[in-house]
This record gives structure tokens, sequence and C-alpha cells, in this order.
């Protein structure tokens, strides 16, 4: 198995993701919606990034409530202090790491778009670390790739590295299936109530956006096992290949993501 790389970030990636990051910031939403977040909760966000779900949540639990935010990636960390406020912290933090936080101090963690960028024994420890800081009866909710339905996008990708003699398995994320997501929960201690996978389509002018935002949300891993000569002839025959998805919105591709919410048994 493959390890992802957190020393391929750039400044240029981390604005890019802040400014670029649409997606991740409206499943994200959706994600706390069904989590149901309230107000005057003590929430953790695990691989914040550069912090904007986190200040929509803070404003959700209001100044009686409060949201820590980490992740492992520094130049990010230091976006999202920016959107400091009195409820909201942030700080360098990894999702199976917690050690920072007491047990049993959280009503809500939730890891959005975050869980397959861990290898096996990094999601175990991260599940567990979170069953761990939630209270009795407290709520995680997180959002992840999934494997047995991959993003529309990927197939392409394949075949054009394919076409290369080049394959897809550097550096790509540990994506999961929708049973072994019950597992992994069942095995931490937490009663899972929703694991679904959902369908959100989305809209690209062009491949050097679809490149752009997978550059910027992979911290630089994806495609970094190419020669810069090979990620230039990946972009043109891919540009190619995805033309026969656009619309007169722009290019439409579909990508699929396992939503799941769990908690912890109560007193």
């Amino acid at each position: 198995m493959t390890t992802i790389s957190l020393s391929l970030d750039t400044p240029e990636l981390a604005q890019a993701y802040e400014h670029g990051s649409d997606r991740q910031f409206n499943h994200g939403k959706l994600l706390i919606e069904t989590l149901g977040v309230r107000r005057g909760q003590r929430v953790l966000d695990v691989g914040a990034g550069t912090g904007r779900l986190a200040a929509h949540v803070a404003e959700i639990v209001g100044p009686e409530g409060s949201v820590t935010a980490i992740d492992p990636l520094p130049l990010r960390v230091d976006i999202a202090r920016q959107k400091a406020r009195t409820n909201l912290a942030t700080a360098v933090g990894r999702a199976e790491d917690l050690s920072a936080f007491a047990t049993k101090s959280f009503d809500v963690v939730y890891l959005n778009s975050v869980l397959h960028w861990l290898n096996e024994a990094q999601k175990e420890r991260a599940i567990a670390e979170a069953a761990r800081v939630l209270k009795p009866g407290g709520k995680l909710g997180f959002s992840t790739g999934s494997r047995e339905k991959p993003h529309q996008l990927e197939p392409i990708q394949r075949k054009v590295l394919a076409e290369l003699g080049r394959d897809a398995q550097d550096n790509r994320p540990h994506k999961l299936t929708v049973d072994e997501v019950r597992a992994l929960l069942e095995r931490a201690g937490f009663i899972a109530d929703t694991v679904e996978i959902l369908t959100f389509v989305d809209h690209a002018a062009d491949v050097d956006e679809i490149l752009r935002h997978s550059g910027s949300s992979s911290f630089g891993n994806h495609l970094s096992h190419l020669t810069p000569e090979e990620k230039r002839e990946v972009r043109e025959r891919l540009a190619k290949e995805i033309e026969a998805f656009r619309t007169l919105q722009g290019i439409r591709l579909e990508r699929n993501l396992i939503f799941a919410i769990a908690h912890t048994a109560g007193n």
C-alpha cells in the first residue's frame, strides 16, 4: 500500500484549495446538517484544511459552543487561523493522534473528505481516537471516497495512464467500501446510524480546472509520480477524453462519497 505524502503541499496549492474547494465545502455542509449539529455543542473538525467548514460550524454552534479545527498541513492551518473567532480554535494535528484532547470532551467529531487519505492502520487509529474523545452518546460523521463506486473521472484517468504505460497506484487515496466502513465503526465501538453512498455532480470549465482541483485537494499527491513531460501528455490526452462529457454548463462529472453517521453508547 502506498503512502500519502504530507510534504508536497505548497503555499500555491493551499491557496488554490482555499479558493477552489466548493465541492468539499458543499458536501461538508450536508454532512453537518445530517449530523444535526446544534447550538451550544463542542465540535472537533479533523482534517479541517483551510477552515471553511469549521467557520460555518462555528456559526451554527454559536458563542455557547465551540469548534476546534485541526489539520496536518501547516500551510492550510495558517489560512484557517485567518478565520479565527472566539469560538473557533485551529491547530496542526493528525486524525490518528488526538492526544491533545481529553477523553469524552466533544459532542461531535467529523472528518470531511479526510479518511481516504489515511492508510489502514491510520484509519483504525483515527476512528478509535474519535470514539475516545466523544462524550457518551456523542456523534461521529465522515464523508470518504467509495472504492465500490469510484468517481467518474477515475476510470478515464486510469485509461490515459495505461496508454502511457503508467499506473495510478502511487500516492492515491485509500478508499473503502460500505461494508468496510461499517466494520471499521463496529471495531471502534460505534453504533452506525447511516452508511450510504451519495452521488454528486460537478461541472468544470476545462481539464486545467479539473487538474488544479485534483492537485490542491490531494495537497500535491495527484500524479506526483509522473515526470513533467508525462504530466503534459496526461493533460493533453485527458482533455480529449473528457470532451465527451461537455454540456452547456461545462464538463459534467459525477463523484461518489460514502457518508457515515454513527454514535457512541450512552450512559
